[in-house]
């Protein structure tokens, strides 16, 4: 699906334009993508113009929605399927998303992009062939495509997520000249198309799995055995688990997290809000 290039509104954005044009101005300054740019916007009584095209002023906005010209009006980003999904913004620019009110990425104290880019520095991907297990708003594989990766094999099971990806400014186009071709993105379960990669065909691994109630067999001994198949010696792999409380949960996922890919075949110690591993030989 090819990548969206109009105006992204929120409801603080849609409010600036308009005070701009109520206070007399004819022309507002700002970024209509999440902060990726910044762009001359024309405003008018019929609206506003937006890198040559027009639009017309929305109607009233939600908070903590984004919304994008369906070329009859703007509507949110979301959809609701079987959950709902939803990107939502943030104050770093990079959105977010959540699947029934659940947000999926961190961003109290750091863009999720930012947050993202740490995570990728752990697997050192320049030149390598990296496997994105879960691939979300691909904010692992566009850091990893900034590192100088070889290349990205991404995948995602919900269609719905990848369609959030057509609208997200910040989100990699696999078509893009950047990506050189090197970013491949895949609907599927990785639960079922790891068995579908070749062993030893993999130099580093991003693995950010929904949370362990929702996604367990993502969390089991039989997958991190097929990570470790794939994956060739030495090559390192970030699996984030997030922190959640010992005393509500009465499990320490983490430490369960690496004993199994212990078991499996990694060195594993905690890092960053996950576990760095690397595969023994």
């Amino acid at each position: 699906m090819p990548h969206y290039t109009g105006p992204l509104l929120t409801r603080d954005s849609a409010i600036a334009l308009q005070r701009a044009f109520d206070g007399g101005a004819s022309q507002w300054q700002g970024s209509l993508d999440l902060l990726r740019s910044q762009d001359d916007v024309a405003l008018s009584a019929a609206g506003f113009g937006f890198r040559g095209q027009p639009y017309p002023w929305p109607g009233k906005l939600k908070d903590r929605t984004l919304y994008f010209w369906d070329g009859e009006g703007f509507a949110p980003i979301s959809r609701f399927a079987t959950s709902l999904i939803k990107l939502v913004p943030t104050d770093w620019g990079a959105p977010t998303f959540e699947i029934d009110g659940i947000k999926m990425l961190p961003t109290a104290k750091v863009s999720p992009f930012e947050d993202a880019r740490r995570k990728v520095e752990l697997v050192s991907p320049a030149g390598k062939v990296v496997l994105d297990t879960c691939g979300g708003l691909g904010y692992f594989a566009a850091c990893c495509l900034e590192a100088g990766v070889g290349q990205v094999r991404s995948f995602e099971k919900n269609p719905d997520v990848l369609w959030l990806r057509t609208l997200n400014p910040w989100s990699p186009d696999p078509d893009a000249p950047a990506a050189g071709g090197r970013l491949q993105i895949a609907q599927g379960d990785i639960s079922r198309e790891i068995e579908h990669v070749a062993s030893n065909s993999i130099d580093a691994i991003l693995h950010d799995p929904p949370r362990f109630g929702i996604a367990g067999e993502l969390y089991s001994q039989v997958f991190y055995d097929h990570l470790a198949r794939v994956i060739r010696k030495g090559g390192r792999l970030f699996h984030y688990t997030g922190a959640p409380n010992r005393l509500t949960s009465g499990r320490d996922v983490p430490r369960e997290v690496a004993r199994r890919l212990e078991k499996a075949g990694f060195k594993a110690e905690l890092a960053l809000d996950g576990v760095l591993a690397v595969k023994k030989g």
